[in-house]
């Protein structure tokens, strides 16, 4: 089923002709439940990885032997799923609460230590076929593969994410690994996604406003204020929610590729590229939700009469406290060493 994201409110580009010149794309990918196969763009489905090949592991020694099971986790999703999906008396039962208190609980693995480098799990890949604004990779690769191990205990801080791409060239797979390595617990369930189809979808976007000429960015700021104090003052309990540039004419929410990163949680800074200083694009951002409950301009239109709470978070992927994962590549070289920044 394909997912189409409603036209904007207004025309931006009517009352600010100038952001013409900065008009650009995004892809977005409007992850929903599924069983997507291997030969698939997916977040959390199974990868095309060769059975020959080391799958992917964090080599950073950390504490990872205590926490949430996996199977766990995604036993807990489809309970209280099912459990809120009655018809007749919707919620858990006393005895699903029970089942569900038990499979939140955290486990210990004595015999695991912080230098056996744990699995990583498998988050999403992406054919370029599929997506029209996911960049070449090196070499004319076509498939973008990404990873996290699933603690936030990397850096020096100890709190940071540890995220790694691999691209490859699909048709050179031969022999595929059937059934790829699993860390025994996670740090948070959070890091584990549910299998999820994509719809991918190009739409039109525009780039953060603290981004743009200082003049053109007083008056985009001007302008939303304005909207905020017109819908403040109005006594019209009916009308509708003020439109904002960031939150419904620049950039969308959710899974998306290509575009421009939002920078709402911090000031805009550089992402150079660490190798040669070339200014880095945004090649993906993972997000908490795929629209919001505020006036939900984003929300796809075949999903507009589905509650909010039950259905923006479809891939069950958190971001620090329910962020966004911005993740750069160098334009020059996608085998440079990519950034990120969370928002």
């Amino acid at each position: 089923m394909t997912r189409t994201t409603p036209p904007r409110p207004l025309d931006v580009e009517v009352l600010f002709p100038e952001l013409g010149a900065y008009r650009g794309t995004t892809t977005r990918l409007h992850p929903r439940p599924g069983s997507p196969q291997m030969s698939a763009s997916s977040v959390g489905g199974p990868m095309l990885w060769p059975a020959d090949e080391p799958w992917p592991v964090c080599g950073e020694a950390h504490g990872h032997g205590r926490g949430q099971r996996p199977a766990d986790i995604h036993r807990y999703r489809r309970v209280l799923a099912a459990a809120w999906a009655r018809e007749q008396n919707p919620g858990p039962t006393e005895e699903e609460r029970e089942l569900l208190a038990e499979l939140r609980l955290e486990h210990r693995l004595p015999e695991v230590s912080e230098t056996d480098p744990p699995p990583m799990i498998g988050l999403a890949q992406l054919y370029r076929r599929d997506v029209p604004d996911l960049p070449a990779g090196p070499d004319d690769c076509d498939l973008l593969q990404v990873f996290w191990c699933p603690f936030n205990a990397h850096g020096p801080s100890r709190y940071d994410l540890e995220l790694r791409l691999r691209w490859r060239r699909s048709w050179e797979v031969g022999e595929v690994l059937a059934t790829p390595p699993q860390p025994p617990v996670v740090g948070s369930d959070g890091f584990v996604p549910e299998p999820c189809a994509l719809h991918p979808e190009q739409v039109v976007s525009y780039p953060f406003a603290g981004l743009l000429p200082e003049e053109l960015c007083a008056r985009l700021d001007a302008w939303d204020e304005a909207q905020e104090e017109e819908a403040d003052q109005s006594t019209d309990e009916k009308a509708a929610d003020p439109v904002g540039y960031q939150y419904d004419l620049s950039i969308p929410p959710g899974w998306r590729v290509g575009g421009f990163a939002s920078w709402h949680a911090t000031d805009p800074y550089p992402m150079d590229c660490q190798t040669c200083r070339t200014p880095m694009k945004l090649l993906l951002t993972i997000d908490s939700s795929e629209w919001d409950g505020g006036s939900g301009s984003w929300k796809p239109l075949e999903d507009r009469d589905l509650p909010t709470h039950r259905y923006a978070t479809p891939t069950d992927v958190t971001v620090g406290r329910f962020g966004e994962l911005n993740v750069f590549a160098c334009p020059t070289d996608p085998d440079h060493p990519h950034r990120w920044s969370i928002q």
